[in-house]
Order: structure tokens, then C-alpha cells, then sequence
């Protein structure tokens, strides 16, 4: 076969992956002459909860972008009917589409031009899936576009909102306070206070691993981080009644978190 040794013989398969991370559909072009590393590219990405097609050429692949509406391009430089590099600078001034090239040229000066013309990314063959994964999540997860959060009904008047009020709480988004409706001033960290108010801003409305962190400006963090698992286990700790079984913030499997409440914006008048 001729992809042997480059992809590691053991597969894994979607359950792993649906426990490493909370992945939102995106579509992905996987673009290589190759049809077997195409094949096996597909599959991974597949199982791992991606909407993937498959191109063997570069002719029409402006096209296919086009019409499917992709988020992300996989691109082999060594295509046997288009220059590789002048594809990706024709994707790039057309798309606002993240291009990994994966390419079996190593040459440091091939690597340097791709990165110059506008290549989010590159990885060279022979390649581990884990790694590529590792690259597509974080190439996506920074050219995501943040949806505006679903609006709270704040009632007549356009006072700017100075927190929220849900479940037996009140968020305070100027002194970054959680008062209890006793009274009591909860202590979180600056992170955990800043999830908390993504959280509260969308309320009823799921979201996953990698929106909460782009939301949360966390953009640096690995792949596979597990910091908002973290913060959202500490958040359960301080607001749920019975953080073994959270009625605020729940799990929503495979698929992210959400904070089951009702949420009223706080204005200065109030």
C-alpha cells in the first residue's frame, strides 16, 4: 500500500476521540493525489466528528470551496495538474478558509514561502494522524468567527446591562463579583469569572470545548487542553447546589456544556 508506515497502525475510533474533545461539525477538503493517504486522512477526520470530502487534483477545488462552504483545507503542493502554492494563493484571497499544506517536499525554503503566502499551517510526510488532528482543531479553533451571544430580555429602556441575575445568583460584569441571595460574595478566579460571564451571556445555548475557549480568549492552549473542563468543575464547586449533579451547568455529551437558567440582565437602575 502506498501510504504503509505513514500513519500509525492502530486506529482509534470515535468513542476516543469524542472524550478527548467536544468538536463542533466543520467541513474540511482534503486535497492529495494520493488516494490512499486521501482515504485514510477522510476516515480519521471522520471519526473524529468532521465533515470531510476528497479531491485528487486541484481543478475545481475553487469550486468545491465555494459551494460546500469549507472551513478548512488540507492541500498537498504536489498535485500532478496545478502548482500547489499558486492554488493556495488563489484559496486565500478568495476564502476566508484556514489551509493546512501537507506536503512530502521537505525543503526549509518549500515550508518558509507556504507560511509567507498565507498557509495557516504545515506538516510534512511522512505524518502521524494525531498530529494532524492536533493541527486542524488548532488552526479552526483560531479562525472560528465568534457568534454573538443570544440576546437576554433586559426589558424597555437601553441602560447599559452591569451584570445578571440567574438561579440564586447575581454576576456583577463591572466589580467581577458573584453574590449569593444571601449576600455572600463567592471567590472565584479571574478565569472562572470570565467563563462565568460567557456562560450567563448565553444562556440555553450549548457550547463546546474549543467555542468556550475562543470565547474566553484562550487561544494558546493545546489541542487536547482540559483547563475549561477544569474551570467549569470549580464553577459547579461554587454555584451548584449538589455539584455531583449539576442543574446550572450541564453536560451535554459530545457535544459541549450549557447553563440551564433563566438569565435577567442587571441595568444601573436597578
Amino acid at each position: 500500500m502506498p501510504w504503509e508506515g505513514v500513519f500509525f497502525r492502530e486506529p482509534l475510533g470515535p468513542r476516543k476521540w469524542q472524550c478527548m474533545g467536544m468538536i463542533q461539525k466543520r467541513n474540511i477538503l482534503v486535497v492529495d493525489d494520493d488516494p490512499g493517504i486521501c482515504e485514510v486522512v477522510r476516515e480519521w477526520l471522520v471519526e473524529t466528528g468532521y465533515n470531510v470530502t476528497t479531491m485528487e487534483q486541484g481543478q475545481g477545488v475553487i469550486e468545491a470551496v465555494a459551494e460546500q462552504d469549507i472551513d478548512l483545507v488540507i492541500l498537498d503542493l504536489g498535485l500532478p495538474d496545478v502548482d500547489g502554492l499558486t492554488l493556495m494563493q488563489h484559496l486565500k484571497s478568495r476564502f476566508e478558509v484556514g489551509l493546512i499544506i501537507l506536503s512530502g517536499r521537505g525543503e526549509t525554503s518549500e515550508k518558509i514561502v507556504g507560511l509567507e503566502v498565507g498557509a495557516d499551517d504545515y506538516l510534512g510526510k511522512p505524518f502521524e494522524p494525531r498530529e494532524l488532528l492536533a493541527r486542524v482543531r488548532s488552526v479552526l479553533r483560531r479562525l472560528q468567527s465568534t457568534a454573538p451571544p443570544v440576546p437576554v430580555d433586559a426589558g424597555p429602556g437601553t441602560e447599559a446591562v452591569e451584570g445578571y441575575a440567574f438561579d440564586r445568583w447575581q454576576l456583577n460584569t463591572g466589580t467581577l463579583e458573584l453574590i449569593g441571595q444571601d449576600g455572600e460574595r463567592v471567590s472565584l478566579t479571574s478565569g472562572e469569572i470570565v467563563l462565568l460571564q460567557v456562560l450567563v451571556e448565553r444562556p440555553n445555548r450549548i457550547l463546546s470545548r474549543d467555542q468556550l475557549m475562543d470565547l474566553i480568549h484562550d487561544n494558546d492552549a493545546p489541542a487536547f487542553d482540559r483547563s475549561i473542563d477544569t474551570k467549569i468543575a470549580r464553577l459547579r464547586k461554587s454555584i451548584e447546589r449538589d455539584p455531583r449533579h449539576p442543574e446550572l451547568i450541564k453536560t451535554v455529551r459530545n457535544r459541549g456544556y450549557i447553563l440551564a437558567a433563566k438569565v435577567t440582565p442587571l441595568t444601573k437602575s436597578e
